[in-house]
């Protein structure tokens, strides 16, 4: 097991805006986990083809939370699907790993993913659902079963190794699927949106929880989310992508101190950030408004 550990449109304060996707490294330093250079993906040809991601720049270190948002329409699915080896690149840009680029297709299987729906089989218990992934890449099921096994209490799932998903609660079923991710041991892990169906109070206990996963197991996190208070909440990086075509409108640093409780949204710190971002996804769906209504109010 892992060891423990514990330019916004607003016109932001320079300590504000990371600098990690455009400084040069410093020699010797090693290369980002993941990079992605002038990365875009069009869709169609001829007068019909839609560019849904342009010229996408962006670095991620080792063991960063980096959250994702933007106005819906924006590409944040698509980039996460190219990221993941799920699309093709197009040929304008790359996706380096470790410093090394990924050609198309050599992405499956280097990463975690989850989407938005926890995707568990009706007919697999809790320990089977979660040992999937390990299953397809070749791990004897008694030694997927074994290592399962000693993450069930990390992940509040003790006790229920024989559980079905229609015996689960919302929230037991996504750190099911949270595990299974977990256990697929990749140094990046992809979510997309995994509370976005909960009830308030359950996404919340979630965040939390993640958080705490987060910091024991200290995987390198990019996390879609249609929320900002959950993605200044858990993230070290905020990342804001423009109305379609997407591109990186701002990426803001969380100055927020470790460990993070529920009471640091009511902070004058928290506040500020947020009043930022807002700012600048407001500005782009109002973009994409006009772009798709031609201006009718």
């Amino acid at each position: 097991m892992p060891p423990s550990s514990t330019s916004t449109a607003m016109a932001p304060s320079s300590s504000s805006v990371s600098s990690a996707a455009t400084a040069p490294a410093v020699a010797g330093e090693k290369p980002p986990l993941l990079e992605l250079v002038n990365l875009w993906k069009r869709f169609g040809d001829g007068p019909a083809q839609v560019t849904a991601v342009s010229n996408v720049n962006l670095k991620i270190r080792e063991g960063e939370f980096v959250c994702l948002v933007g106005p819906s329409g924006c590409g944040k699915s698509t980039l996460f699907n190219m990221v993941g080896g799920l699309l093709p690149a197009d040929d304008d840009g790359s996706i380096l790993m470790h410093g090394r680029p990924m050609a198309d297709g050599a992405l499956l299987g280097k990463v975690s993913f989850m989407p938005q729906r926890d995707l568990l089989f009706a007919w697999r218990n809790v320990v089977d659902n979660a040992i999937l992934g390990l299953e397809v890449e070749g791990t004897p099921k008694a030694a997927a079963r074994a290592r399962a096994l000693e993450m069930l209490p990390d992940f509040g799932l003790k006790g229920f190794e024989k559980h079905y998903p229609h015996q689960l609660s919302g929230g037991m079923r996504q750190r099911v699927a949270l595990m299974r991710t977990f256990l697929f041991e990749r140094d990046m892990i992809l979510l997309d949106e995994p509370f976005g169906a909960l009830d308030a109070l359950t996404r919340a206990m979630m965040q939390r929880w993640l958080l705490d996963i987060w910091a024991r197991y200290r995987r390198t996190v990019l996390f879609i989310t249609h929320d900002i208070d959950e993605a200044i909440f858990l993230g070290d990086r905020v990342v804001v992508m423009t109305s379609r075509p997407g591109t990186i409108k701002c990426d803001e640093v969380i100055e927020l101190p470790r460990p993070r409780d529920a009471g640091i949204v009511t902070s004058p710190e928290f506040i500020e950030i947020k009043r930022r971002l807002l700012g600048a996804i407001e500005e782009e769906a109002r973009k994409s408004f006009v772009s798709t209504t031609g201006g009718a109010g």
